[in-house]
């Protein structure tokens, strides 16, 4: 029993992947922070779509092209973090069947922030990433069932 708790833990200090969030029901994880994490995303997602576009206009040196790169995988990283968000915690732990007369309206209203992340992966048009945070907003609104309050 010892060498297998000890196996237990040796491979948990060695795995080199991290996750957001387990998918066990620990409890620990809110869903305020969650809303605030994938608006903080898009707030990078933003700048990002920015600064891709003054550096492709400006671009002159390998240094340029190098950050511009570095944007790139930024605005990427960010809008799948916030589809992951969605999909490993609010479709796969938070948003339920039964009993939940706003089901259909979650599930719509979590479709639309995957999608609009997508639309964010695929663009540098300052208004994906508006449209990104407003279904961010209309989701926890089908969510919570309230005006969003978030920091």
């Amino acid at each position: 029993m010892s060498r297998t708790l000890l196996a237990f833990f040796a491979s948990t200090l060695l795995c080199s992947t991290v996750y957001a969030h387990c998918q066990v029901p620990c409890g620990i994880y809110g869903d305020q922070l969650r809303f605030e994490q994938m608006l903080e995303d898009t707030k990078t997602i933003t700048k990002a779509q920015g600064q891709i576009n003054e550096l492709a206009q400006a671009a002159k040196s390998g240094q340029d092209h190098n950050q511009l790169a570095r944007w790139v995988v930024t605005k990427e990283t960010h809008a799948g973090s916030i589809q992951s968000t969605i999909a490993d915690y609010f479709l796969a732990q938070r948003i339920k069947p039964d009993p939940n007369p706003g089901y259909t309206n979650q599930l719509k209203a979590a479709h639309a922030v995957t999608v609009a992340a997508m639309k964010c992966k695929q663009s540098t048009d300052g208004a994906t990433a508006a449209a990104l945070e407003k279904a961010i907003h209309d989701l926890y609104r089908a969510y919570e069932g309230k005006e969003p309050d978030l920091h």
